[in-house]
C-alpha cells in the first residue's frame, strides 16, 4: 500500500506575489515521474474564499480556506504586500488565527517577503532567515530580533526555510525537495520545469547585476563539455581553448553569464557530482574523489565540509538512495 502523499499547502495573502504563487505547485508537482505515486501534494488556500488580488495584474480563485492550516505537513508563504506585516511590524487577527491553527511540527517556508509575515508571528524571533534584497532595510527595521542575511538565495533552518525574491523560490523548493527524496528526484523536478537543478543557499543574490552584452560567443558550449569531463584535470587555458578565446576573454566572458569564476565553477560542479555518486552508488570515497575530478578522499572531506558542512559518509548516511 502506497504512503500519501506529503501535503503543501500554499498560504496566498492579499496582494500575493503572482509569480512566487505559482512556484510551489509547479516545482512539487514535479517531483514524481509519470505513472508512479506522487511524492507531494500541493494545494493553496487563503484567509478567504474567492478572488484574490495578485501584484501581476490579475486575480486567482481561492478555493480553500484557512482551515486547510491544520492539514499541512509544509506551509509555504509566497510573496505579499499585506500591509500589516510588510509595514507596520504587525500581524492581523485574522491571519494570526489561521498560523495558530498549523499543527506542531509543520514546515514553515517563506519566498520574497512572505518572511515578513512569519517574522510579524514572532517565528523567527533569533532565527536567519532570508527576503528580497530590496526589502532588507525595512525588514531590518521592523524586525531587529531576526537574524536577515539579504545576500544568500535562501536560508534552512530546519523547520523554517525563508528565500529570497521571485525565482529564489524555486531554488528554495528544489532544495526541500533534494532534502526530502535526493537529487535525482530534484533533478527530474528541474529537469521537467526547464530550471538549474541547483544553486547553493549561499550563493550571491547578484545585486544589481549588469546583463552582458549580446555576442556571437559564449562559454555554455564549453561549461557543457567541462561537465562531461570533471574527473580530467582541467586547466583554464584547456577551457579558453575549447571557448575558441584568449584566457582573458574567456574568464571575463564566463564570469558575466555564470557570475563566478571558471575556477569555482568547476569546484562547484565536481562537488555536485561528488553528492550525486554518494547519494546514488556504492563508490569508495577514494573512487567518487577520483570520479568527481577532486582527486583524494581527504581533498573531498575538505571540499564538502567547506561547501555544506559534513563528511563524505554522514552524507551518504544520511541521502544515499542505493
Amino acid at each position: 500500500m502506497s504512503l500519501s502523499p506529503h501535503r503543501v499547502v500554499v498560504l496566498a495573502l492579499d496582494e500575493v506575489v503572482g509569480f512566487d504563487l505559482c512556484i510551489p505547485p509547479e516545482i512539487f508537482s514535479s517531483a514524481g515521474k509519470h505513472g508512479e505515486d506522487p511524492r507531494y501534494e500541493v494545494l493553496t488556500c487563503g484567509l478567504e474564499i474567492g478572488p484574490l488580488a495578485t501584484t501581476a495584474g490579475f486575480s486567482v480563485n481561492i478555493e480553500h480556506g484557512p482551515e486547510l492550516l491544520a492539514t499541512a505537513d509544509t506551509v509555504v508563504i509566497p510573496g505579499t504586500h499585506i500591509e500589516g506585516p510588510l509595514y507596520h511590524g504587525t500581524l492581523p487577527d485574522d491571519l494570526a488565527a489561521a498560523l495558530a491553527t498549523l499543527r506542531p511540527g509543520t514546515r514553515l517556508m517563506s519566498i520574497c517577503t512572505g518572511s515578513f509575515v512569519l517574522a510579524a508571528a514572532g517565528l523567527l524571533d533569533g532565527r536567519p532567515a532570508a527576503t528580497h534584497w530590496r526589502h532588507a532595510d525595512r525588514f531590518r527595521q521592523l524586525y531587529p530580533q531576526v537574524r536577515l542575511d539579504a545576500d544568500v538565495l535562501y536560508v534552512d533552518d530546519g523547520d523554517i526555510l525563508s528565500s529570497a525574491g521571485v525565482a529564489a523560490g524555486i531554488d528554495l523548493c528544489l532544495h526541500v525537495i533534494r532534502s526530502d527524496h535526493g537529487s535525482e528526484v530534484a533533478n527530474h523536478a528541474a529537469r521537467r520545469c526547464v530550471v538549474p537543478p541547483w544553486r547553493e543557499g549561499g550563493q550571491s543574490q547578484f545585486i544589481e547585476r549588469p546583463v552582458p552584452e549580446a555576442t556571437g560567443s559564449s562559454t555554455a558550449a564549453t561549461r557543457e563539455w567541462a561537465s562531461n569531463r570533471l574527473a580530467e584535470p582541467l586547466t583554464l587555458a584547456q577551457l579558453a581553448g575549447h571557448a575558441r578565446m584568449s584566457v582573458r576573454t574567456f574568464t571575463r566572458r564566463f564570469r558575466e553569464e555564470v557570475g563566478v569564476s571558471p575556477g569555482k565553477w568547476l569546484a562547484q560542479q565536481r562537488v555536485d557530482r561528488a553528492r550525486h555518486l554518494l547519494e546514488n552508488t556504492d563508490l569508495a570515497v577514494d573512487r567518487v574523489a577520483a570520479e568527481s575530478g577532486i582527486g583524494s578522499a581527504s581533498a573531498l572531506r575538505q571540499q564538502l565540509n567547506t561547501a555544506i558542512g559534513v563528511a563524505p559518509l554522514a552524507y551518504r548516511r544520511t541521502f544515499s538512495r542505493t
